[in-house]
């Protein structure tokens, strides 16, 4: 009989990762809401940049960098958490700030829409990247529920 009732962690880098993935597959359910909602409430038409395909490849792609940075940051440094939701705090506020003066278009309607629409999933995954990672690293119940 093959006993299933032992405590089995997964290396750190292996948890890291999952929990980056995870994060990155929410980050881009809620952003695809987002945009979604966004552009049925805004009629907003210009889509080459941000569209389905790209949230759905590019924020799990990024999310999977992150998961790795977030095991960098766990082996760097002695207080790798808070030094890592400092970090994203911080590229997160920089990506807004640069977010708000970008010019996508000639037309000020849609270019004020795409800026609204760029900033919201700036703040979706630098949400997630910078509390939500860390926060599920640590939980016992998603390692053992989902990891």
């Amino acid at each position: 009989m093959i006993n299933t009732d032992y405590d089995f962690h997964k290396p750190l880098f292996t948890r890291a990762m999952l929990t980056g993935l995870f994060v990155g597959i929410i980050a881009t359910l809620v952003c695809l809401f987002y945009d979604v909602i966004f552009r049925e409430s805004t009629r907003f038409s210009l889509g080459p940049i941000i569209n389905v395909s790209t949230i759905i490849f590019m924020v799990n792609l990024i999310f999977l960098v992150i998961g790795i940075l977030y095991y960098a940051f766990l082996k760097a440094f002695k207080k790798g958490d808070l030094i890592f939701i400092i970090v994203f705090a911080l590229l997160t506020l920089y990506f807004v700030w640069k977010g708000i003066n970008v010019h996508r278009s000639d037309d000020q309607v849609l270019n004020s829409q795409f800026r609204e629409l760029l900033l919201g999933m700036i703040i979706i995954m630098g949400v997630g990247a910078a509390f939500a990672i860390p926060y599920l690293f640590h939980s016992k119940k998603f390692e053992e529920h989902v990891l």
